[in-house]
């Protein structure tokens, strides 16, 4: 007597694929829409570039992340379960063996994916918080240049001042 699939695993196949799918379709999206005006800004002279304030850069910084969280980490986890699932679905009535094995070889390739993107994605966020400290710093060191009272062995004067001499 052949064994069917189970529904429950048919259902959770298309539920994965349908997951899988969206989430690259809207990763897309963002970028399709994105990606054209950060060229557009990206090529414009230098000087101009730094007076648009709301370049879509700073703008649509979050959603840039989200579309590349969502298809880089997301969508390859739903890939690594798609393949799973697609095993069980495939070999569930010739072997669960084969479909054990693929499960088993599927487990630490994504916690060694998970371990990379959380390593990377830290790696990011901690060279972004030393930028920043740089940069405040920086201001701080202006302002304190502001704060002191101008002395001219400290602080030359910008406009160069020209002796007339009366004789």
């Amino acid at each position: 007597m052949e064994q069917q699939t189970p529904e429950s695993l048919l259902i959770a196949f298309s539920i994965i694929t349908t997951f899988l799918i969206s989430v690259h379709v809207f990763a897309l999206m963002i970028s399709v829409c994105i990606l054209p005006n950060i060229e557009g800004v990206s090529n414009m002279p230098e000087k101009v570039a730094r007076t648009i304030k709301d370049s879509p850069h700073e703008k649509l910084h979050t959603f840039i992340e989200m579309a590349w969280i969502f298809s880089t980490g997301l969508g390859t986890l739903l890939f690594l379960a798609e393949i799973a699932i697609l095993a069980w679905v495939k070999f569930w009535t010739y072997s669960t063996s084969a479909a054990i094995a693929a499960s088993v070889v599927l487990v630490p390739v994504c916690i060694i994916f998970v371990l990379f993107a959380v390593h990377f994605y830290r790696s990011l966020v901690e060279h972004k918080c030393d930028l920043s400290a740089e940069r405040v710093e920086e201001l701080q060191q202006i302002a304190i240049q502001l704060q002191t009272p101008a002395n001219s062995s400290q602080n030359p004067s910008p406009v160069p001042v020209l002796k007339v001499s009366t004789t």
